[in-house]
């Protein structure tokens, strides 16, 4: 009901000062530099205001890949995890984003098409649960990455170096194949 969901946004408004004093400082600083990364642009609006250049210089095709100055002179800090969109959308360009994100979604979309055609209810929590997490890695490290959310931390699937997230996303891509085919056996 409305009037619920109006009395949850009233409680939450009076609960901010409280929330924000239980922030470390460095939470407090990443949360300013969303809201006004020129307010610091040498300290923590820095990443946000590097990556914003490097994904709008890269225009419609891109720089070329290796050819991002943004990338090769390292202006953008965790450039190979965290910002790892920016150096896509400089050197590709807007068509080279578009692609990675459009394969996303069909990762995305699959999985759920999974969880739709699951044999059991927990083929189908596991593939729906599978896909939500994909989509909020992808959505909160561009969303950082853009400006359109705070930096996280959160690293992009596939694409971020590190072997923990390729580990994790590799085994979820299986236990979805997993569920694929014990429906499919199911079928036959």
């Amino acid at each position: 009901r409305p009037v619920d969901l109006a009395a949850a946004a009233a409680g939450g408004a009076a609960a901010l000062p409280l929330l924000w004093g239980a922030l470390h400082d460095y939470q407090r600083r990443r949360l300013l530099a969303f809201l006004d990364p020129h307010a610091d642009p040498l300290g923590a609006g820095y990443a946000i205001i590097q990556a914003k250049i490097a994904v709008g210089s890269g225009q419609l095709f891109g720089k070329g890949l290796f050819a991002g100055t943004q990338n090769v002179l390292r202006f953008i800090p965790e450039q190979h995890t965290d910002f790892i969109f920016t150096v896509v959308g400089e050197e590709l360009g807007f068509a080279g984003a578009t692609v990675l994100l459009g394969l996303y979604g069909v990762w995305i979309w699959r999985a759920l098409a999974i969880a739709a055609g699951a044999r059991d209810r927990l083929g189908g929590l596991i593939a729906t649960g599978i896909g939500a997490m994909m989509a909020f890695h992808v959505v909160v490290n561009i969303g950082m990455t853009v400006g359109l959310l705070p930096v996280t931390g959160i690293p992009l699937p596939l694409l971020s170096y590190g072997g923990t997230s390729l580990l994790t996303t590799l085994a979820a891509t299986g236990l979805l194949l997993g569920v694929r085919a014990r429906a499919w056996g199911a079928r036959g």
